[in-house]
């Protein structure tokens, strides 16, 4: 029996990839960049020592993704933010193979959208190594969210880790997957 793959893989191997080979003239399909993973991670500040108020953001992330979430713990402990070591102060889930693909189509068909006075994704978000990053301030604009039954409106970080070496390389990748970056004045 054969694997469906997701709509937005499949569109990466039949039409992406072709096009960045053509722009950037890789002699070799394996030098193609490509999304590696997704990681969307979650920071609790105040909520941190409001147990149930935690476990419900943790697992409004784990809807949100698809996938289990992780929670982090402070790695040494600050007196200036009340921070012991070991204490739960965040989540967060890596997405890879389908599930990332999945995420994606997701993302960008139907929360982007709901954003309110959506402009475009800002495109002076990149780390230099082909990597993207942003956050989404808030969570309801995924439809696996509820909102009568959310207790907090609560953001998160977003994560697009890509093979591409260069900005402008996981610039042209993101933006023919079908990313809404802003339009450049």
């Amino acid at each position: 029996m054969e694997k469906e793959i997701n709509r937005r893989h499949a569109y990466y191997n039949e039409v992406v990839k072709k096009a960045l080979q053509e722009k950037f003239g890789y002699k070799n399909v394996m030098e193609i960049p490509k999304l590696d993973k997704i990681v969307l991670s979650l920071r609790l500040g105040k909520e941190k020592d409001n147990a149930k108020s935690f476990n419900t953001a943790v697992e409004e992330l784990s809807l949100i993704a698809g996938q289990k979430a992780v929670v982090t713990t402070a790695k040494k402990s600050v007196a200036n933010f009340k921070l012991r070591k070991g204490q739960k102060i965040g989540a967060k889930v890596t997405l890879r193979g389908e599930k990332m693909y999945e995420f994606f189509d997701r993302l960008v068909s139907i929360a982007l959208p709901r954003v309110r006075d959506f402009q475009g994704l800002s495109t002076k978000s990149f780390d230099g190594r082909g990597n993207y990053s942003f956050g989404v301030k808030e969570q309801i604009i995924f439809p696996e969210i509820i909102y009568d039954k959310i207790d907090a409106v609560r953001g998160f970080d977003i994560i697009f880790v890509t093979t591409a070496k260069s900005n402008e390389e996981a610039y042209e990748l993101l933006k023919l997957m079908g990313i809404p970056f802003k339009k450049s004045n």
